[in-house]
Parts: C-alpha cells; sequence; structure tokens
C-alpha cells in the first residue's frame, strides 16, 4: 500500500478520542526545546506527530513506514492531502522540515544539478568486460577476475580516492553500482538512475523512476548491434528496461500482485527472461493494530525480456491465505499463512534448469514451512520442485519490534531471513554445493543433487536483526568469504559477538581465518555506528573487499585474512557536482572492482544506521601521494 493510501485509510477510520487527539495536537503551540532544536524536523515530528504514530493510534502508520516513502509524499500529504486540517498550524517550513525528518531524506529546493558528459556513452567493445549483476555471474559468486579487477595486493599502496559523486538530497546509498564497458550505471534513493563515466564521474543520462531503486541495474550487453539494454525495479513493484545508449524507456511492467509488494532483491537475466524477486512491506504495516495481518506471499515473477509480458508467477507460499479465524485483541481477523518475501537475486542452475532463492520469515502464526528456507524453482514453468528449510517457526512483523501485542505472531521471531543469495558453487572434486548464509551467522553447505540436504553447517556469529550473514556471500570456488554483523539491536541475542569477516572451506565449511573487525566509530554516532560487517562482500584473485557499519573499507589478504589496506568513509567530502555530500554506513550493496577501480557506495539511513549519501571511486594513482585514511 503506498503512504498517501494508507493515510487516506486511516484519517477515514479515526473516530472519536482518536481523531480528537490528532485535531489536538496539530493545535498545539509549536515552542521548541533546546535539546529538540539539533535536529528541527525532529522537534516537529515529538511535538505533533510522535503520540499517534509511535504505535499509539489504531490505524496511524508507525513511523517505520515513513522511512519507506519520499518526502514529497509526506508533504503533498501535509500540504495538499489527508493531512492538510492537522498540518494547518505548522508554518510551510516546518511542513517540509517533518517530511524530510520522516522519510530521511530531503524534499524541495536540493541543487539536482550534475556534470553532464559530452556526447553518447562510449560503444564498448567485446573485450571490456562486463559486471552487469548483483552477484556479477548468474551463480551470486561476488567473484571478478583478475583481467576485469585490474587491481593487484602491490597495486594498493598506491589506491586513492578518484572522484566522490553524490545522490543529492539522499541519506543512504543502496543500489549496487553494475559496469559495462567504461560506464558506471546506479539507481537511488530518489528514483533517479544515472549513467556515470567511470573516469571522470560525469554523467551522459539520467532517467527517473517512479520511486527508490534499491536493486542493482542488470545488464545486457549489445547482440548483432543493438545497444546496451538495462533492466531493474523499484520499490514499488514497478519493473523497467531501458536503452542503455540513451535511458529511454523500451517497456515497463508492474508485479500486479500484492499493494504492500516491493523489490528489493536484484531481478536476475538469464536467457529470454527476467526473473524478478518479490519482497513487501507489510511486515512494516502489521505496526497498525487495526490491519488484518497478513496477505502477502513472497514469491518469482518471471517476465519475456523483450517485451516485458509475464510468462509465470510462483509464490514462496503455495497456499491462499485464509482467515484463521483467530482475532487479535481489538476483534481483527488473523489471516495466514504469509510472508516469506524474497529479499534476494536469484541465483541460476543452468545445468539443473532451477533458480534458487532464499526466503525470509513469516508474517503471522503459524509459520509456514517455506519460511527461512532455500527454494528450488524450474526455470521454465516456475514449479516449485524442492524446499530445504534451516531454521523453523520463525514468524515475525514489526508489532513485534515496537512491542506491540496486537499483530505479533506467537512465535515472535527471531527474524532470521535468508537475505543473502544462495551461492552455486562447483568443487574441484567435481561435485557442485550451493553455500548459504543466514542472520543467524549460520553458514551452510547445501546438496542441489539431493533437494538442498545439509552437507555441512558452521556457526560463525551470534546472528541478530541485521545478521549475522545479511546481504551476501564471495567465493573464488574453494573458499567462501563471509562478512558477520553481530550488532545488537535491542539485546535480545545475548552471546559473544564476532563482527568481521570468516573465510570457510566451501568443501567442508571449515574456517580457514576471520578476522574481527574493529570499530572506527566517535561516541556520538553510537549506537548507530559500531563494527558490524553486514554488506555483501566481493573478492579478487588475493583479496576480499568488505565494508562495515561504521563506514569502514576494507581490503583483506584472501590466503590470511590480514588487513591490507582501509578507508574510512563516514566523512565529508566535495563532489563531482561541485557540492559537499557525507558518507555513512557501508550497508546492503558491496564493493564492485573494475579495471583498476573500486566502487562502494557509503549511507545508509535505515534501522539507525549512519546515513550519507555517496558513491566513491577509488583508483591507483601514478604517485606515492596517498588520501588520507
Amino acid at each position: 500500500m503506498g503512504f498517501i493510501a494508507l493515510l487516506e485509510r486511516t484519517v477515514a477510520s479515526l473516530r472519536g478520542g482518536a481523531w480528537r487527539l490528532l485535531a489536538a495536537l496539530a493545535l498545539t503551540g509549536i515552542a521548541l526545546s533546546a535539546q529538540s532544536a539539533v535536529d528541527p524536523g525532529q522537534a516537529v515530528y515529538q511535538q505533533h506527530c510522535a503520540q499517534c504514530h509511535e504505535g499509539n493510534v489504531p490505524r496511524a502508520p508507525h513511523n517505520i513506514m515513513f522511512r519507506m516513502s519520499q518526502p514529497e509524499e509526506i508533504l503533498y500529504a501535509l500540504t495538499e492531502g489527508v493531512m492538510k486540517q492537522q498540518a494547518a498550524t505548522l508554518s510551510a517550513q516546518q511542513r517540509e522540515q517533518v517530511a524530510n525528518y520522516l522519510a530521511g531524506s530531503d524534499a524541495a529546493d536540493v541543487d539536482r544539478s550534475m556534470p553532464m558528459c559530452a556526447g553518447s556513452p562510449p560503444v564498448a567493445s567485446p573485450g571490456q568486460g562486463l559486471l552487469g549483476a548483483w552477484g556479477f555471474d548468474e551463480r551470486n559468486h561476488r567473484f571478478v577476475d583478475a583481467e576485469t579487477a585490474g587491481l593487484r595486493r602491490e597495486d594498493l599502496a598506491r589506491l586513492e580516492l578518484k572522484w566522490v559523486f553524490d545522490f543529492p538530497g539522499a541519506s543512504r546509498a543502496r543500489s549496487q553500482p553494475t559496469v559495462y564497458g567504461d560506464v558506471i550505471f546506479v539507481g537511488s534513493q530518489h528514483g533517479t538512475v544515472y549513467a556515470i563515466d567511470i573516469d571522470t564521474g560525469c554523467v551522459y543520462w539520467s532517467f527517473q523512476a517512479d520511486a527508490e531503486v534499491r536493486s542493482a541495474i542488470s545488464i545486457e550487453p549489445p547482440v548483432a548491434g543493438a545497444p546496451v539494454v538495462l533492466y531493474f525495479g523499484d520499490v514499488e513493484g514497478n519493473i523497467y528496461s531501458l536503452d542503455g545508449a540513451r535511458g529511454v524507456v523500451r517497456w515497463r511492467a508492474h508485479l500486479e500482485d500484492h499493494a504492500n509488494a516491493t523489490i528489493t532483491g536484484s531481478p536476475r537475466l538469464y536467457g529470454d527472461r527476467l526473473f524478478v524477486p518479490m519482497s513487501s512491506r507489510e511486515w512494516a504495516t502489521a505496526a497498525d493494530p487495526h490491519y488484518p495481518c497478513c496477505t502477502f506471499r513472497g514469491g518469482i515473477a518471471a517476465y519475456n525480456k523483450d517485451n516485458g509480458k509475464l510468462v509465470w508467477k510462483s509464490y514462496s507460499i503455495p497456499e491462499q491465505p485464509v482467515d484463521t479465524g483467530k482475532r487479535n485483541a481489538l476483534g481483527v481477523p488473523i489471516i495466514a499463512p504469509s510472508g516469506v518475501p524474497i529479499w534476494n537475486s536469484p541465483t541460476v542452475d543452468a545445468a539443473r534448469g532451477l533458480l534458487y532463492v532464499g526466503t525470509g520469515e513469516s508474517y503471522s502464526s503459524p509459520a509456514h514451512r517455506n519460511s527461512d528456507a532455500v527454494l528450488a524453482f524450474d526455470l521454465k514453468t516456475g514449479e516449485l520442485v524442492w524446499s530445504q528449510q534451516l531454521t523453523a517457526n520463525d514468524a515475525w512483523n514489526m508489532s513485534c519490534f515496537i512491542g506491540s501485542s496486537y499483530n505479533c505472531p506467537e512465535e515472535n521471531g527471531p527474524d532470521m531471513d535468508i537475505g543473502a543469495p544462495p551461492v552455486l558453487i562447483s568443487l574441484p572434486s567435481g561435485k557442485d554445493i550451493l553455500v548459504v548464509g543466514q542472520k543467524n551467522g549460520t553458514v551452510y553447505g547445501l546438496d542441489p543433487d539431493n533437494e538442498g540436504a545439509i552437507v555441512w553447517r558452521r556457526k560463525v556469529g551470534l546472528g541478530g536483526y541485521a545478521g549475522g550473514i545479511h546481504w551476501g556471500l564471495a567465493t573464488d570456488g574453494t573458499t567462501v568469504y563471509a562478512p558477520n554483523a553481530d550488532t545488537d539491536f535491542i539485546g535480545r541475542f545475548k552471546a559473544e559477538r564476532f563482527p568481521g569477516v570468516f573465510a570457510l572451506d566451501a568443501a567442508t565449511g571449515e574456517q580457514r581465518w576471520y578476522t574481527r573487525a574493529v570499530e572506527d566509530c566517535r561516541e556520538q554516532e553510537k549506537p548507530a555506528c559500531d563494527a558490524g560487517v553486514s554488506a555483501a562482500a566481493t573478492a579478487v584473485p588475493g583479496l576480499v573487499f568488505a565494508g562495515g557499519f561504521d563506514g569502514q573499507l576494507r581490503i583483506y589478504d584472501s590466503a590470511t585474512g590480514e588487513v591490507l589496506w582501509r578507508y574510512q568513509t563516514n566523512r565529508e567530502f566535495n563532489s563531482v557536482a561541485g557540492r559537499q555530500a557525507h558518507g555513512g554506513s557501508i550497508e546492503s550493496d558491496g564493493p564492485v572492482v573494475y579495471r583498476g577501480n573500486l566502487l562502494v557506495n557509503s549511507g545508509y539511513l535505515f534501522g539507525d544506521r549512519l546515513p550519507g549519501n555517496v558513491l566513491l571511486n577509488f583508483a591507483v594513482s601514478g604517485s606515492d601521494d596517498k588520501e588520507a585514511q
């Protein structure tokens, strides 16, 4: 459900005391305390909005929903839409301040100009290399060969910051850049997709999607003189195909599924089809105690890559959700089975004709058998061939997190999704193994020839809401590199924590090395800043790359785990557009290494992490002068 639609339902449903409370809050005076003046938008929110949007008023959207909206949406609701009456006593500046604060980004009056490149993107030759998918290849190895990477251990002493690209008005940067030829393609929080010159940071073209683009841009290289073709999705469930030379739409489609359906995992291009994973925002909508929780089902939608026509759609929960006959404390129906979203980019097993994904938790009780599982779908038909559940009885939604009993399932978590894609590895023995990381801090080796039977498992961390292993493993074919967060959000999981990077034998799961991440945080930044390594890792011959919640970007020796190079991205920068920008937490997407360039996003104001709005490009300098680290 879109933010405006949710507000419309909220206002229409408010009665009696709840409506009077909203009106009273809107009419309250606007004097601000010295303590709240640090962030004007936060001060306005606390004085005028918090009493209704912290779960105290039924059907008033919980503030977590606003973090998934654009500031323009919220500002429209306050000025022209359903909240106009309640916001009548606020000044225009206050309305804009609270909209920016709630969305975590800036709305109007933001300079969005970019330095434009002269001419069109260069036509890449066949030998120039391609990193055109989230996992770099169809098996999600996140490994870049030596020729394409162009970065060796002996180059690190001269690895310097080359340029900084800022996403105007944004507070998070999570669309992993992809590259073909010398052109970077990347999405943004405000839905703008950019084609950027890798050498200078200038922009060839930009395209405005309808909503935030979280996914990586999948690239289809040109065939027989045809242009480069791009594919991606946005958080409102739209799917786009663009001409990569001009940034114009070839076709667009929509998931046409649940109102809360969204696209977080990157679509997988394989053959003549585009496989789109379906996740949702219903986990947050469930914070509304009057919401009948829950009805979303995760799944995969397969589209014809040439015209955008739906070929098949298959769900992670085969059964339709139904009224369980149970009611929450307000008499609202409990609906199940539900949830089991797919947050990751699918993995292709061409030899077996299968598509692998990892799933998340159920949203309502009872937890479904396919939650926290690895699923194998038939590539051609979408039939669910097998399921291997790794954690049973995991049902959770935002109602649990805020301490509300209305829609919190009886299992109450532990919310241990498989957010990272399964990784298909061909071992030196000739056997294949499917390696899977989970938010509970466990890495598994599964047998793809035996319906995902567990071959080995290795517990590397305590786990938590952001992992354990959260977004992505990397492998060179014999060793698996597992970033581990082990961040303590609410004190639920108590034991020793192991933030950092682990190296495991792909065949046996035996630990080869572990390097603890040492936090680099200022006291005033805690707890948003910590040592957790949640973003996906990347490997090249001899090196492993990983970034942390504290903004540290590190390069490790792949044989020993020694940290060879580090850079603190949580700092201010001057961008190629001449604006001041800032890095923050490195989260979700991982580093990209291409022809001597090291690309990484920094900034992630979501889940109480450090905000930022930059894409950084490092390259090997011809001099010995180095950027301060």
